[in-house]
């Protein structure tokens, strides 16, 4: 009686997992993944910090772009421990300038996540559009498309952005697409974009390689669909996972290069902040006020590893052989 009760429980329980979507299971999944969720908080907390900087700097009484000279000596040293905090100033003040850095932070966080998501976004609808054709057609396109793939990947895109940065910087201003930070801005997304999109064409492409001659992709020529109407409708909606993990884990990718090249002087210039910058101006100080190295450095490293974390915890959630399920 106990074996047939616990066969019928059994089948039971297949049958409402069976009976689930593969976004309901991939939820499951995803629950079950301790690390996942605080890795899912952790990067909303900072997503949340960033995009409401001026109602948490309000909140807490800081202006990112308001000195308070009184919180250092006449030698420009923070007064207090800890970099000067207090409870005017949550994580201290930047020395010899006075900047609240809470609010330098948060604010610097807001143009670090718009250029990652941007440069994330751009790369992976080019690199997934290459990957498509190469992928469905074959033959010249793929010849052509993989060609060029080759010869971006080939370019040394770490010095190629830093030698072009000063005359395209200079072209965007002139051309009046930007000016300033905006135009600095904006050529780190377009080369971060175009050096980018390469990586995620080829997985595009393997993945595409193998889809095109499933079953329902040959029914559906067999059927005479078009080859737009079997790309957008046959191929399109089975690249989501990929796609979604890439996703996550390009992101915080973007966000450390963004850090590197304003770190180098590429990216936005005072009295405007990113954490990059935070943390170039900080090593003049590391050994007499090693907070302020501390603070930008540790919330990117925080930032990152919770995205990479994320990621991971998604192609787990995503993978229907996950361990999890």
């Amino acid at each position: 009686m106990n074996s047939e009760a616990d066969t019928a429980k059994g089948a039971s329980e297949a049958g409402v997992l069976t009976s689930r979507s593969p976004r309901e299971l991939a939820w499951r999944r995803f629950k079950k993944n301790k690390v996942g969720i605080a890795a899912l908080c952790t990067s909303l907390f900072f997503v949340s910090a960033a995009v409401f900087a001026p109602v948490v700097a309000w909140l807490v009484n800081v202006n990112p772009n308001e000195r308070d000279t009184a919180a250092l000596t006449a030698r420009g040293e923070t007064i207090g421990r800890f970099g000067g905090m207090s409870w005017n100033h949550p994580l201290g003040v930047e020395p010899g300038i006075g900047y609240d850095i809470l609010a330098r932070l948060i604010y610097g966080a807001r143009i670090s996540f718009l250029v990652a998501a941007i440069a994330t976004l751009a790369s992976i609808s080019i690199g997934l559009l290459i990957g498509l054709l190469s992928g469905y057609f074959r033959g010249r396109t793929d010849s052509v498309l993989g060609r060029f793939t080759d010869f971006l990947l080939a370019f040394p895109a770490f010095f190629m952005i830093i030698a072009l940065s000063a005359p395209m910087i200079a072209r965007i201003e002139k051309s009046g697409l930007a000016r300033d930070n905006s135009a600095r801005v904006l050529y780190l997304i377009l080369v971060l974009a175009l050096f980018g999109w390469p990586y995620f064409s080829r997985i595009m492409r393997s993945q595409v390689l193998s889809l095109r001659e499933r079953d329902f992709v040959l029914a559906s020529r067999a059927l005479g669909a078009s080859h737009v109407r079997i790309i957008f409708k046959e191929l399109l909606p089975n690249l989501w996972t990929p796609v979604i993990v890439y996703l996550s884990l390009a992101l915080p990718g973007y966000l450390a290069a963004e850090a590197v090249y304003s770190y180098l002087g590429i990216g936005v210039q005072p009295p405007a902040a990113t954490w990059g910058l935070l943390i170039s101006d900080s090593i003049k100080y590391i050994i007499s006020e090693p907070t302020y190295f501390v603070i930008p450095s540790l919330s990117l490293i925080l930032v990152v590893l919770s995205f990479n974390l994320l990621g991971d915890a998604v192609r787990d959630a995503l993978d229907p052989k996950s361990e999890n399920t």
